[in-house]
């Protein structure tokens, strides 16, 4: 995949807010289904082991939809996905974390999320 223009960035976490709203549900599934599955963990009324496999591979898909956007998923709690873009003729990432309202940060590839600046 290509870089991404801020504008095409924008467009395409748009579009892909579906799916990371699904995958926020899911990973909050994933988590009380795994903690009812270990001993003595607390019941759940979300199923057992086979809901637990449906969750994961539901995760996975919902995940490969994120990367094969040209996306990168760099965390799952809480979503951090990057953007490969070119900012004044330097390589970076725009960055979205979840809960922010829009794509309005960005930080160096080599300095990670501790790097990152307001667009």
């Amino acid at each position: 995949m290509g870089l991404f223009t801020l504008q095409e960035a924008r467009a395409e976490l748009d579009r892909l807010r579906p799916v990371l709203e699904q995958i926020v549900e899911l990973r909050a599934d994933m988590v009380e289904l795994s903690a009812a599955l270990v001993p003595g963990g607390e019941p759940t009324t979300l199923g057992g082991l086979p809901e637990r496999k449906g969750v994961e591979a539901r995760l996975n898909e919902l995940m490969t939809v994120v990367q094969e956007s040209g996306a990168e998923l760099k965390g799952m709690a809480p979503l951090l996905i990057d953007f490969p873009a070119d900012l004044d003729g330097a390589p970076v990432l725009l960055c979205w974390l979840e809960g922010e309202a829009e794509l309005a940060w960005y930080h160096r590839p080599d300095l990670g999320i501790a790097g990152r600046r307001r667009l």
